[in-house]
């Protein structure tokens, strides 16, 4: 199984506490001692504080702690590129170097046996077409009779791998991912995968130059390809970047306390959707849309008193 590992791309910037836990976690693997991992480390921005380059500091000092793995890369950027940029410059980097490839970022919490489960996922689907990503990561959906592993086609980037065969598919820029989805034409219900609006609205705030990310126009490259994407029942990996500490995420005690099970069996899939796994997903979202909804209506009301006063 050596000679099949998939190599390790992690991407940090200027959080040292959260890059530690990532790598000591990732130290724990069962086969970090037999993989290669490459880190990329964004450069300071033009206005940076003494704060934000104390922290930078930091963060590159705890990378040469200790070995995290057989082999480690450490490329440091001068400049800042952003996260979007760092990641879709790394990622096409090394999967066309090795072929496969998976990602962390330094916020990403993971199980011993993330990377088993991994290597073991992209190497049985590796000459699947259909399918264009594994992810480490699943919602604390209900898991009562969910197969070990399942297709949802909704990206997402909290510990996922993908194949150069897969990755070639991605398109940077926005305009043409916009104006293709159109000319499909783009069923929005389907593209939101059961999240109420989140797709469609990154994609929109993309458009619209409110925000810069990478993530939903990988998510918008996988729908226009009628691409799969695999989850396990039980997450192995966590988000601790919900600590209010991370740039697009806030505070999220449910996501912190998230327990991640240590290891998931991979077998090739001959039917490719799960009516059960759909059946927990759409009961889950419903649930925690209408949470969101309760919020917004519970500070609008708040609000609304304020102002009587």
């Amino acid at each position: 199984m050596n000679n099949l590992l998939t190599p390790i791309v992690l991407f940090v910037y200027n959080r040292p506490k959260h890059t530690e836990q990532t790598l000591e976690a990732l130290f724990k693997n069962d086969l970090a001692n037999e993989s290669i991992l490459y880190i990329y480390v964004d450069g300071p921005k033009e206005i940076s504080t003494e704060e934000d380059l104390r922290y930078i500091t930091e963060t590159r000092q705890i990378l040469r702690k200790r070995q995290w793995c057989r082999e480690v890369h450490i490329i440091e950027s001068e400049k800042n590129k952003g996260l979007a940029n760092s990641i879709i410059f790394g990622v096409t980097e090394i999967v066309n170097k090795h072929g496969s490839v998976i990602v962390l970022e330094d916020d990403i919490v993971t199980s011993k046996g993330f990377l088993t489960y991994m290597n073991s996922a992209l190497n049985t689907y590796r000459n699947d077409s259909k399918v264009m990503q594994v992810t480490g990561f699943i919602y604390p959906i209900d898991k009562t009779n969910l197969p070990e592993t399942f297709f949802y086609n909704a990206n997402s980037c909290w510990g996922w791998g993908t194949w150069k065969r897969a990755w070639d598919y991605y398109i940077d820029d926005i305009n043409i991912i916009y104006k293709r989805l159109i000319e499909k034409p783009v069923n929005w219900k389907k593209f939101n995968a059961f999240q109420g609006r989140a797709f469609q609205d990154q994609l929109m705030d993309n458009l619209n130059g409110r925000i810069k990310t990478w993530a939903v126009k990988w998510h918008a490259c996988v729908y226009l390809n009628d691409g799969m994407i695999l989850h396990p029942r039980s997450s192995l990996t966590k988000n601790i970047g919900f600590d209010g500490s991370g740039v697009h995420c806030g505070y999220d005690n449910k996501m912190l306390s998230m327990d991640i099970i240590e290891n998931i069996q991979v077998v090739k899939h001959k039917e490719l959707h799960s009516r059960i796994a759909m059946k927990s997903l759409k009961k889950y979202f419903a649930i925690s849309n209408q949470s969101t909804i309760n919020k917004i209506i519970r500070k609008l009301y708040s609000l609304k008193n304020l102002l009587r006063v």
